[in-house]
């Protein structure tokens, strides 16, 4: 019996990958799709970078460009995140926070202004020295250097000497030629108006920003936690992204309190200690010098450096000795060292305290950002850059990296 030839029926979609040469064009694509992948995330990457770098300059741009703004604002939110807990308990004494606001600053205000003017006498009376241990320190280089004329003499009649022989060189003949008209050059003499003039315009900006600073730090008092609760509320309406708003708020709120509280108690150790012993050793003007060493104790790094160098030109220009000199300046260096090594620590705890060279790090860019005042404020505003990133998963490698 014969039957009839059956054709082969076309390979199905099953059984085309077992054809080798379609499973030769599939491996082919797939290696060329994945061997595409590392290129386009690098070029991602680069992307994401660069917008990145850019925005950090626009952001220092913008920081530097409207310090005159910035800067009050950094002062009054330091300033009632120190006093905030003060308020807080009057107002749990059922006192309104507008007047407990109020009285406190008042109070702050008016011991400040009693301070200044009872140590008023004193500071002039320093003053008026200055001429006088100016000349002291003069004589004192000369009998240390035991010689009639200093170094630094010789070397200014030099430099007269080679300015005379460059105007003589430089200057025209005393006989113009006929026809031409001789033209001399005068240098403006030294107008002490212009430089009162300069200092009252600087001390009249300096008070408008100190009253600025002032009111900022009344109205940031009196609202207590409303834009804190404002920002809960608009970081969306998950209940995660509120946590972690509260979370970052918190972390703030506690590392910069702690901060000022601990740098108020501190500076005042200093300044009461630096008078002190200033007054046991017998230096003029004691309580002043207390005053400038708890100032400038707030300044971190830079500040006890410059109490120690000029209390120790002090002292010279006083008892007219370089041991005397080296004591005043160790003495200020010894109580200066104490309280940023152990008591400071002690009071701060080692949670709070941060990566001393990322420190050191912020407060010179702020310091070149920002001046002084970027000094005082450098070290809380990194606290508060660290408060951030320690919260947000995509910025938590540089909490680490600020962190101890």
């Amino acid at each position: 019996m014969n039957t009839a030839a059956i054709p082969d029926a076309p390979p199905t979609s099953s059984e085309a990958p077992h054809d080798p040469e379609n499973r030769a064009v599939i491996v082919e694509e797939a290696v060329t799709s994945i061997a595409s992948l590392p290129a386009v995330r690098v070029q991602a990457d680069v992307h994401n970078l660069a917008l990145t770098v850019l925005a950090v300059l626009a952001a220092i741009f913008v920081l530097h460009w409207a310090r005159a703004f910035f800067i009050p604002l950094m002062l009054g939110v330091m300033i009632s995140y120190a006093f905030s807990p003060l308020v807080n308990r009057m107002q749990k004494w059922r006192i309104p926070r507008a007047i407990g606001a109020a009285v406190l600053l008042a109070g702050i205000v008016g011991g400040t202004g009693s301070l200044v003017y009872s140590l008023s006498d004193e500071a002039a009376q320093w003053i008026e020295t200055l001429p006088d241990a100016a000349q002291k320190f003069r004589k004192a280089l000369r009998k240390e250097w035991g010689t009639t004329d200093g170094a630094m003499e010789q070397m200014q009649k030099a430099a007269v000497q080679l300015e005379s022989a460059a105007n003589e060189t430089i200057t025209p003949a005393a006989t113009a030629p006929k026809g031409v008209t001789r033209v001399l050059i005068e240098k403006p003499k030294l107008n002490i108006t212009d430089h009162l003039w300069t200092g009252t315009l600087g001390a009249a900006v300096f008070a408008g920003q100190a009253v600025m600073v002032l009111f900022l730090t009344y109205f940031l008092l009196v609202s207590g936690d409303t834009f804190r609760r404002k920002l809960v509320r608009i970081t969306g309406p998950t209940l995660s992204k509120k946590k972690v708003t509260l979370q970052v708020l918190d972390e703030i709120t506690a590392q910069i309190q702690r901060y000022l509280l601990v740098q108020i108690f501190t500076s005042i150790v200093v300044g009461v200690a630096t008078w002190l012993a200033f007054l046991w050793i017998g230096l003029e003007h004691a309580a002043i010098w207390g005053i400038v060493s708890g100032v400038f104790n707030m300044i971190p790094y830079l500040g006890p450096v410059i109490v120690t160098g000029g209390t120790g030109l002090v002292g010279f220009l006083q008892f007219g000795t370089v041991s005397m000199a080296l004591a005043v300046a160790g003495i200020s260096l010894v109580i200066t060292t104490l309280e940023g090594y152990l008591l400071t620590p002690w009071l701060t705890g080692q949670a709070s305290r941060m990566n001393a060279v990322m420190v050191f790090v912020g407060v010179l860019f702020w310091g070149w950002l920002w001046g002084v005042w970027g000094l005082l404020l450098g070290v809380p505003i990194m606290m508060m850059i660290k408060a951030l990133c320690d919260r947000v998963e995509d910025f938590k490698s540089v909490g680490e990296l600020l962190g101890k």
